[in-house]
């Protein structure tokens, strides 16, 4: 039978080939099988006896070989399991179908790294001096030829081998880090994965742990490693494991370790593929009682009492400007709503160059600590972009008189007192898209050389989406999920109206189930107050909310006057409202807000040298409009 018409003729000619071949070969396979039955029968011939002597000793030489070269493979495996304090060790083997059942490699636990055998000679002789006993070892992820070289490194150096077993195949990062998980647990309860750690027996007592990591920078996402995060957890468990005594991990790689688990300021000593560490034991196990990843929330979204005392004067809430002063005045807010929520910690604000004199004493007034900085520039932003300078937000490492800092941008309100976020470590967020989380607000832990390793890739690394926020990602890929009501967006992501209902009801509640609203879209102080002013732009109508636009409004009338003076209107955003509300009646958006009067009486006040902003309108929308206007008063009407 032919093949059917899709398949090529070559192809069907190569088919027709090996059938007709398929039957010779039949119609010879008896006569052959006749003539091997004929030459056994003279096969006890001396002459023959001769010849079947050379074969099997041509067989023996080879099974021989092929013992030997299985030894081989063998002794150069990963040593993986022992638990006592002498070298003894066990081999994961590759999966070659032996069938006395030994463990497989797993490919995503293999490093390629060259241990520098001199630079970890040089650490433990540093680490002996300190004690007066001999170096105890554990390694983790060595084969079995670097086991052997860990043992002659030192006279009487005791080396204990452990085994891990690794994480399923299915175990991806997105498994760890899912977009969404359910927080207020209506369907499920969010579980993570189970990952193996070992621990040392009760007896057991170590000096030094030791790693080695897989490092695969030609991978795009190589961070994202679920074999690298899972080795140096179990490193972390087996220091953290060690009761009453002081542990230095040894961490062999040419990527940079994940700074969220082995801090900057534990670092004793770096060269090249070697890092040694003594991590606080105490902070390390804190560390390791959290989720894995963002599969669970690292904090209870429904916890009945948040209590945290920590240390108050090295602690501090902290925000930047830069570049833009009409974030002022959201600033004076968000110090405002801190204060009312009965937290006493620094407010700490980093503002550079282009903040005037006269802003700098209004956020004086409003509680903030000013801290001078420069900016720094993103070297893929384009000049005059909005992105241009928002890595200077990696100046807040450099505030290393705290140890702890939870950033908060200038467009949010806190409507519940977070000081128990204090207790958290870096990096505790809530979740943005895909695997990342979102910077809006963040605890972080200052350290200057957390601050050198952002600023040595600042120009290697890409960021997703531009900003400060991607590249923080990129860093610090091992992060922890806090509940969303503490960094609640303003935003409808649907037009389901059940949605919409509900975000409504958190918006407005009193007293308030959100910790955090952030606003998005145009800020409430760049808005007139009667209306959020997001409902007249068709670009940001999913940002729109009348009732969470008088939540920050009833936060402004709390501010004593001579703060509230920051959030007066410039001419040309009055000009750009009104353009807005046009263009909304025009469109006849059916929520019609471009109808309502205006009462804000911030329409009426200038304290500028130039007021006539209707005369703006003229040629507003132009392609070669700029904003020397004439100062004319045209004769506009304007919804008041």
């Amino acid at each position: 039978m032919r093949p059917s018409s899709g398949v090529p003729a070559a192809q069907e000619t190569r088919h027709r080939q090996a059938g007709q071949l398929e039957e010779g070969t039949n119609s010879r396979r008896s006569h052959e099988q006749r003539q091997f039955r004929d030459s056994e029968r003279g096969s006890h011939s001396p002459r023959n006896d001769k010849g079947s002597n050379c074969k099997l000793l041509s067989l023996k030489l080879g099974l021989a070989l092929i013992i030997c070269g299985t030894f081989f493979t063998l002794l150069h495996s990963p040593a993986v399991d022992s638990n006592t304090t002498h070298l003894r060790t066990r081999s994961k083997f590759a999966d070659v179908g032996w069938p006395w059942g030994w463990k497989v490699i797993d490919e995503r636990y293999l490093s390629l790294d060259v241990v520098e055998w001199s630079r970890v000679s040089k650490f433990l002789r540093n680490l002996s001096h300190k004690s007066n006993d001999k170096l105890k070892v554990g390694l983790l992820n060595f084969d079995q030829d670097e086991v052997r070289k860990w043992q002659q490194l030192a006279p009487g150096l005791e080396c204990t081998t452990f085994s891990l077993d690794y994480a399923g195949k299915d175990v991806k990062w997105e498994i760890l880090y899912p977009e969404w998980i359910d927080e207020e647990q209506q369907f499920e309860v969010p579980k993570c994965p189970h990952l193996s750690l070992p621990k040392g027996s009760k007896h057991l007592k170590l000096d030094v742990v030791a790693v080695k990591l897989p490092c695969r920078k030609w991978e795009n996402n190589w961070s994202r490693d679920v074999a690298r995060l899972h080795l140096q957890l179990a490193a972390a468990n087996l220091a953290a494991s060690m009761k009453g005594s002081r542990v230095h991990v040894i961490l062999i790689t040419e990527c940079w370790p994940m700074p969220s688990l082995f801090t900057c300021k534990d670092l004793i000593a770096h060269e090249n593929t070697t890092w040694l560490y003594e991590p606080d034991l105490k902070v390390l196990k804190q560390k390791l009682k959290l989720p894995v990843g963002s599969c669970e929330l690292a904090l209870p979204l429904k916890s009945k009492a948040r209590r945290y005392s920590g240390n108050p004067k090295r602690e501090a809430y902290a925000t930047i400007l830069h570049s833009a002063e009409f974030y002022v005045c959201g600033a004076i807010a968000v110090a405002q709503s801190i204060r009312l929520t009965g937290s006493h910690r620094d407010l700490v604000i980093l503002v550079d160059g282009t903040i005037t004199a006269e802003h700098r004493e209004g956020l004086q007034a409003a509680g903030w600590k000013l801290r001078q900085i420069e900016r720094i520039r993103n070297p893929k932003a384009e000049r005059d972009a909005y992105n241009e300078w928002n890595y200077s937000k990696f100046r807040l490492w450099q505030l290393t008189d705290y140890d702890k800092i939870i950033f908060i941008d200038a467009d949010l309100l806190i409507l519940r007192n977070i000081d128990f976020l204090f207790g958290m470590p870096e990096i505790t967020a809530t979740g943005n898209n895909a695997t990342l989380f979102n910077s809006g607000v963040m605890v972080i832990e200052p350290s200057n050389c957390t601050f050198q390793l952002l600023m040595d890739h600042i120009s290697d690394i890409e960021s997703y989406n531009g900003g400060d926020q991607g590249y923080l990602n990129e860093i610090f890929t091992w992060w922890h999920r806090m509940p969303k009501h503490m960094n609640f967006l303003k935003h409808f992501w649907s037009s389901d109206a059940e949605e919409k209902e509900l975000k409504t009801y958190l918006f407005g509640a009193d007293p308030p189930i959100l910790y955090v609203l952030h606003y998005l879209g145009n800020k409430p102080w760049l808005c007139f107050r009667d209306y959020d002013c997001n409902w007249n732009n068709d670009l940001l109508r999913d940002f729109a909310s009348d009732v969470a636009h008088a939540r920050w409004w009833k936060v402004h009338d709390s501010m004593p006057k001579k703060l509230q003076k920051f959030c007066l209107l410039r001419s040309k955003q009055k000009a750009s409202l009104e353009w807005d509300r046009r263009q909304a009646e025009a469109a006849k958006f059916p929520d019609e807000h471009w109808k309502r009067n205006i009462t804000d009486t911030r329409l009426n006040i200038c304290n500028e040298s130039f007021c006539y902003w209707e005369s703006m309108l003229w040629h507003w929308g132009e392609a070669n409009y700029t904003e020397n206007a004439t100062t004319q008063t045209p004769a506009v009407t304007v919804a008041l």
